[in-house]
Formats: C-alpha cells, sequence, structure tokens
C-alpha cells in the first residue's frame, strides 16, 4: 500500500457514513486527508469529487473514499478527471474486482444506499487488494488517454 494518505470527501447525504470510515481508517493507522464536508448542511456533491481529483492529479494522495447519497453523482463527478478510476461499490466483490481489474484509485459509496459494517468491510478490501495489471493494463491506460 502507498505510504501517502487516503483522501476522503463526502456531501451533506454522505457525511455520517464518512465518519464511520474516518474511524476505519485512523484504526488502519493509515494518514487521512480529509476534503470535507464536515457537518450534514446541505453542499453541492461535484465540489467534493472534483476535489479529490485535484488531490490525486498534485499528488496528495495515490487513492480516496467519496460518498454522498446514492454514490452516483459524486462518481460521476470524480470520473471527469482522466486520473480518476472511481468505482461505485456496494460488496466486497466490486471492491476487489474494480481493484484487481479495473485498478480504481477512489472508492464511492452512497450513504443512504448501504450499510456502514459493510461499507467498511469494502473499504478493507479495496485497500488491500493490488491491481493484476497483465491484459487489464492495457485496458485500464485506455480510461485515461482513449487514443
Amino acid at each position: 500500500m502507498s505510504t501517502k494518505p487516503i483522501a476522503i470527501a463526502c456531501d451533506h447525504a454522505g457525511f455520517a457514513l464518512k465518519s464511520e470510515l474516518l474511524k476505519q481508517l485512523a484504526d488502519l493507522g493509515v494518514e487521512i486527508l480529509d476534503l470535507g464536508t464536515n457537518s450534514e448542511d446541505s453542499v453541492d456533491y461535484p465540489d467534493f469529487g472534483y476535489a479529490m481529483a485535484k488531490a490525486i492529479r498534485e499528488g496528495r494522495a495515490d487513492r480516496g473514499v467519496l460518498v454522498c447519497g446514492s454514490g452516483i453523482g459524486i462518481s460521476m463527478a470524480a470520473n471527469r478527471h482522466p486520473e480518476v478510476r472511481a468505482a461505485l461499490i456496494h460488496d466486497a466483490l466490486g471492491a476487489r474486482m474494480s481493484r484487481q481489474h479495473n485498478d480504481a484509485n477512489v472508492i464511492c459509496f452512497g450513504g443512504r444506499m448501504i450499510g456502514a459494517e459493510t461499507a467498511r468491510d469494502c473499504l478493507r478490501v479495496f485497500l488491500e487488494t493490488d491491481f493484476e495489471g497483465g491484459r487489464h493494463g492495457r485496458r485500464v491506460n485506455k480510461l485515461s488517454d482513449p487514443t
């Protein structure tokens, strides 16, 4: 695993789950780059998807966690940036495959869609799983450069 911080961000609807995942990351002893939001006051999820992309682009983090109400909007916002491969995850198999085959560097959750225990399990698997490379590497490279 990288020695860089794990970035984490959410909108208001993801704040409760983000708080749970922050505890897990702290228990794992990883350095955390908290990009906000820090309350349940209404905010716009694209701002936090973009903040994640910027942190990865600038090298302040290699991996990240994003949470909004459904996980859909924030993953769409993050994936607008070529340095991000954000995967909306609902179970441990998806977390494993997103890393093994897609080299996902951001895991996304829907705070209103997934329980905290399942999200914690998915995050653990995501952080422990390596990219397989090989034939998958060629495909992943096309995500950032489709030519």
